[in-house]
């Protein structure tokens, strides 16, 4: 008995690692690259050299360059949600 109560809690315990894991990888992957393309899959008819500026701009990482990416980008006609979401992404981390 004692044996199947620690193999459970060890299941719960990696279960746990690993979903921390999980959570803190989307952070990894934030560049101004990553931003460039999620733009790109959201609306591909964008103008290419305003959203790597605008990417770049939102590579700073704060409220400032997060705003003006983000307005670069719905004056472009992003859709609202994936200009957020690429902004964010282009933050370095």
């Amino acid at each position: 008995m004692k044996l199947a109560q620690r193999a459970i809690g060890i299941a719960c315990g990696l279960g746990l690692a690993l979903g921390g894991a999980v959570t803190l990888a989307p952070a990894a992957s934030a560049t101004p690259h990553n931003c460039f393309y999620r733009v790109l899959e959201a609306a591909p008819d964008v103008d290419a050299t305003l959203v790597n500026d605008a990417c770049e701009i939102g590579s700073a990482g704060d409220e400032g360059g997060f705003r003006l990416c983000y307005r670069i980008l719905r004056d472009d006609y992003v859709p609202a949600a994936a200009a957020a979401g690429a902004c964010r992404s282009a933050a370095r981390r």
